[in-house]
């Protein structure tokens, strides 16, 4: 019974606290949107992205820090009380969010691995060697050569896929369909790729398996929202003069017309796949392009989030005895 009543309890704080959490993220998540909009877009997805992970980081570090050791070292293993019907049916949903979440990232998984066996199998004859980040050299043969160590693989598709998505979490590639490579010129095509080469080098297919696995009622605006950042992050890094923004705007409008905006497909990240006023609006902005990047804020955000994890440790480690005996008091009004 002492097991039992561990595991409620401590699915039980991890739900009421996620549910909380995600309340006030929902709350905030569009004035946060607004206010984000003066730093530069790479800052302001990690910005969106980390919101949106508060409220599962939150409440599994309550739980585990927290709730679990205060039961198990205040609760008393002797004492047969009974267990009232909230706890458990807290319980049960708690199980059931992370059951949920884990079947839907495992089912995007698979469904994305699906996808690309797919491309595969219709893939034509390319070559083995990459692209490098800053530079295309030239497109031959089915590939495009470069000599960078860090560099994503390119291959050359039919028109079944997306004309220009990045696939793959473990081994991402950037795919690439015959009919985008006939629609763009060289300059707008290297623009393209590099729009690519970043969502896979800021890692964004795995983010959206983790959104997968966070998944909770209330969060697709804010979703959105990083969704719409991370590909203005990506527009920005991919361009660095103004004749480079009007080459990817260029492209964005070519590969737009190839095929209907749609829903893309499960964990990719394609060029031109955004509701058509995100599509617009990363037109707009790359024609009117300016020196938008800011150095300092990657090394701003570092500290900062030093500042505060070293803030957070210190104060949980001189109040920790105390918050183990107040949240034990608030796990037994839960049970009782």
């Amino acid at each position: 019974m002492f097991a039992v009543r561990g595991i409620a309890v401590s699915f039980s704080v991890f739900v009421v606290l996620y549910a909380v959490l995600s309340a006030a993220v929902s709350c905030v998540c569009r004035r946060v949107w607004v206010s984000s909009q003066r730093y530069s877009a790479r800052r302001c997805a990690d910005l969106l992205f980390a919101l949106r992970m508060v409220p599962f980081v939150g409440g599994m570090g309550v739980t585990l820090i927290l709730a679990v050791p205060s039961f198990l070292l205040l609760e008393p293993r002797a004492v047969d009380e009974p267990m009232g019907a909230l706890p458990a049916v807290l319980g049960l949903c708690g199980m059931a969010v992370l059951l949920v979440g884990m079947w839907k990232a495992a089912s995007a998984l698979l469904r994305a691995s699906r996808t690309v066996a797919q491309w595969s199998s219709e893939a034509r004859v390319i070559g083995s060697s990459p692209i490098r980040f800053n530079a295309i050299d030239s497109i031959s043969s089915g590939s495009i050569f470069s000599s960078s160590r860090d560099s994503v693989a390119v291959l050359r598709i039919s028109a079944a896929a997306p004309p220009l998505t990045a696939a793959g979490i473990l081994r991402p590639s950037v795919w690439l369909s015959g009919a985008a490579e006939f629609v763009l010129t060289e300059r707008e095509l290297q623009t393209a790729l590099r729009h690519e080469v970043v969502h896979v080098r800021r890692r964004d297919n795995l983010r959206k398996l983790v959104l997968r696995f966070v998944a909770f009622p209330g969060m697709a605006e804010l979703e959105s929202a990083w969704r719409e950042a991370s590909e203005m992050a990506a527009d920005d890094a991919a361009v660095s003069s103004a004749t480079e923004a009007l080459d990817l705007a260029a492209a964005v409008i070519k590969l737009s017309r190839l095929a209907p905006l749609e829903a893309p497909a499960e964990l990719t990240t394609a060029l031109v796949h955004s509701p058509a006023e995100c599509v617009n609006a990363r037109v707009e902005r790359l024609i009117a392009w300016g020196e938008r990047r800011q150095p300092a804020d990657a090394a701003y955000s570092l500290a900062s989030a030093v500042c505060a994890a070293v803030a957070v440790m210190a104060t949980l480690a001189v109040t920790y005895s105390e918050l183990l005996v107040r949240v034990h008091i608030a796990t037994e009004w839960l049970v009782r």
